[in-house]
């Protein structure tokens, strides 16, 4: 028999969560109830990461080790005080209301409809083609111990640091790192794009035997970082900062201090152990609002490059719609 409901305040609002004891991260037995309580636990992080951003839901409706879905439409049932915004897919020439948190009440009832991963776009609601927010995802291959990620992360930040640009580090909750940078939003995505690529071309230079931004997977070395600068095309996401993952250990995309990126281990970072963790340090991300950083040195790299004979990324601009 299916457990009885039970219910959780969440700012303003009361919300419903049926089935609270089925166990959703078996390494450890947490339950639907726990996810709800630590997104609870970082409220405040979790809603910064994804305030007014077309948000695609990874739910799990039976636990992590059943079937996973990836939904950008709005899940059916929502509550009349959800936002969304409907995103246009020019591929298939079809659109979605997708999710827009604006505040933890969202993130609560996204949970009771079984999500664990929120992955929000790099723009906001109210301009979904003007990114204000560039990724850097360091992503190792298969044979690439995370020791070369967090040395990859300390060139990227000294490249960050030349550029008067101040960057604000995490854990996948995977094997990688990524560096969200708060941009102006005056560009579009092909722009964010040229931009990445040049930034990663230049962490590249710097550490020849340890990165790679070569696009085809084929052709990468198996024990380098990936670069990974397609991230921030149009309706590309990556976890949101204080995202759980869906894996049985309950990981979390862990927000750090650049001191502590060289002994961090992902799996460090968990339901479990992250609420403390933020009780004792806040959210990591607070100042990231603060100021927003341009583009403008990048896309002179990028022209550069080009000039001389660099190929620009791919024209990738315009998803596709589930």
């Amino acid at each position: 028999m299916a457990s009885p409901s039970t219910e959780v305040t969440a700012g303003e609002h009361e919300i419903r969560i049926s089935n609270p004891d089925r166990v959703y991260f078996p390494l450890r037995g947490e339950t639907k109830l726990d996810l709800a309580k630590y997104y609870l636990s970082v409220s405040d992080g979790i809603v910064r990461a994804l305030r007014d951003r077309p948000c695609m839901l990874h739910r799990f409706p039976t636990g992590v080790s059943g079937e996973k879905v990836h939904q950008k439409r709005l899940p059916r049932g929502a509550p009349p005080w959800v936002e969304t915004v409907q995103i246009h897919f020019p591929r298939w020439n079809r659109t979605a209301d997708e999710l827009c948190v604006t505040s933890i009440a969202d993130v609560i009832w996204a949970v009771q409809m079984s999500t664990v991963e929120f992955h929000p776009w790099n723009s906001r609601r109210f301009d979904v083609e003007a990114p204000d927010e560039w990724r850097i995802d360091l992503d190792p291959m298969p044979d690439c111990p995370f020791s070369r990620v967090r040395r990859v992360a300390a060139v990227a930040h000294e490249v960050l640091s030349e550029l008067g640009i101040e960057g604000y580090p995490k854990t996948s909750g995977g094997n990688g790192l990524h560096i969200y940078v708060r941009i102006r939003p005056d560009w579009g995505f092909a722009d964010v794009r040229r931009a990445a690529l040049a930034f990663g071309r230049e962490v590249e230079r710097r550490a020849p035997s340890e990165t790679t931004t070569t696009w085809w997977r084929k052709d990468r070395p198996s024990d380098v970082v990936f670069i990974d600068y397609n991230q921030n095309a149009r309706d590309h996401t990556m976890a949101a900062a204080y995202s759980v993952r869906g894996n049985p250990r309950g990981t979390v995309s862990a927000p750090l201090l650049w001191a502590e990126v060289d002994e961090a281990e992902p799996d460090d970072f968990t339901i479990a152990t992250m609420p403390s963790r933020y009780a004792a340090v806040g959210d990591l991300t607070a100042g990231i609002d603060d100021t927003a950083y341009g583009l403008e040195t990048l896309l002179d790299w990028a022209q550069r490059d080009e000039a001389a004979g660099a190929e620009p990324p791919a024209d990738d601009e315009d998803g596709s719609a589930t």
